[in-house]
């Protein structure tokens, strides 16, 4: 009787007296490091490991660089978290690790992480006691970041083209397509959640809150790509039949002719296109300044077209009523001469 009570006295003890020291070291600046471009640190200590990268000057020359730290592990259980500051990594790691629920402040578990190379970025690695320790974290730096100028050049085409798209029939069709599809999927997804939060489900969310929520779509948005590959072919047929409905739809009602709509529309996409050239790149000042650029180019080159058109339609008429004068001013001389 007495085993049996202490037994358990005996674990809860342990385990409280195990999360202090592993909280406690977890704020040592030996589980600190600060990375630089090609560094490299191997770590063989199990507990939370912070990584951090000091922000860098900003420099126009800097804008399509791009820093990523990486890791090189076989370990499956390990947590992720991030933050600006280590104190930020560390608070976050010791709310989940005394708070014995989801662990909601944990990053996807990738093993590359793209950082912003103008902030105060750190990473917190936690590796449970019982696994392997063993792993590596690197730094790699991209000064010329591909995805980052092509998402540049995307919204600048994007905004500049905006007026033609939004007048063009295939791009109607297209973007209608696209719309349909992704309605679908959003009331999919509605439907399935109303039928999985039933009976007990729907009072576990309840008494949850946000934390169960969250941790629900947390989990579905990480598989989502495990679902499309493993069921490739229901989503390739999903995907084919909205695709003709929602067309079948829009030949339905037929492309849009009202002038207002159109220009709505044109407003839209150019708006799209000055958001994904002003995240294309980590230093926002020098994105901002392109957008603003790009913006007075398209206002002062419209301004021109129709001044240009203006001059043109004038000059046209001027030259069309002339021959008029000429042949007034004949007939009023004849006029005179005869009388």
């Amino acid at each position: 009787m007495g085993n049996g009570i202490v037994n358990p006295l005996s674990a809860v003890i342990f385990l409280l007296i195990f999360d202090c020291v592993y909280t406690e070291s977890a704020s040592t600046t030996e589980s600190i490091h600060f990375l630089k471009p090609g560094d490299v640190i191997e770590n063989n200590k199990p507990g939370l490991q912070t990584f951090c990268h000091s922000a860098k000057p900003k420099y126009m020359k800097h804008m399509w660089e791009s820093l990523t730290i990486y890791l090189r592990t076989n370990i499956e259980n390990y947590d992720v978290y991030n933050g600006k500051t280590p104190e930020e990594v560390i608070q976050k790691h010791d709310d989940n690790h005394r708070s014995w629920n989801f662990n909601i402040f944990s990053i996807k578990k990738d093993k590359k992480f793209k950082i912003n190379p103008f902030e105060d970025v750190c990473i917190g690695i936690y590796v449970h006691p019982s696994n392997l320790h063993k792993y590596t974290v690197g730094m790699i730096e991209t000064r010329t970041d591909s995805s980052a100028l092509i998402l540049m050049v995307v919204g600048a085409v994007l905004f500049w083209s905006a007026y033609k798209l939004s007048k063009n029939t295939l791009f109607y069709y297209l973007m209608s397509i696209m719309l349909g599809i992704t309605t679908s999927i959003i009331i999919l997804v509605y439907f399935i959640s109303k039928f999985l939060l039933k009976g007990k489900m729907m009072y576990i969310t309840v008494l949850t809150g946000w934390t169960m929520s969250f941790y629900l779509f947390q989990m579905l948005w990480e598989n989502t790509q495990l679902i499309i590959v493993q069921y490739r072919e229901w989503v390739a047929w999903y995907i084919l039949i909205t695709s003709v409905i929602s067309f079948v739809i829009s030949y339905r009602f037929g492309p849009i002719t009202n002038v207002r709509t159109k220009r709505i529309i044109q407003w839209f996409l150019q708006i799209i296109g000055l958001i994904t050239m002003y995240n294309s790149s980590y230093l926002h000042e020098a994105s901002a300044f392109l957008c603003i650029l790009i913006f007075l180019l398209y206002k002062f080159s419209t301004i021109l077209t129709q001044k240009g058109s203006t001059y043109c339609d004038h000059t046209r008429r001027k030259k069309e009523s002339f021959p008029d004068s000429r042949r007034a001013r004949k007939e009023r001389i004849t006029y005179s001469r005869k009388y």
